[in-house]
């Protein structure tokens, strides 16, 4: 299980293993390897709900479309 690895790994940079208690699951919490919309995939390929959505920052869900383009273009005149 990969999850089993890189909560392994994680114990080393984070106490218990996870930086949010959403992430504490057990036996080993979920990596999110890719988010669209609602939906959140882990690393072991299990596709999940997020009802969480960031508390509230991601209330049109991951990587909306318009939210991703206005921020690219935002990127283009200046980050700071």
């Amino acid at each position: 299980m990969y999850s089993e690895e890189l909560f392994n790994e994680s114990k080393k940079y984070f106490p218990g293993g996870v930086n949010s208690p959403v992430r504490a699951f057990k036996p080993y919490p979920f990596f999110v390897k890719s988010a669209g919309g609602s939906k959140i995939t882990d690393e072991d390929g299990k596709t999940y709900i997020d009802h969480c959505l960031a508390y509230g920052p991601l209330i049109l869900g991951h990587a909306d479309p318009k939210v991703v383009r206005e921020v690219s273009n935002q990127l283009t005149i200046g980050t700071a």
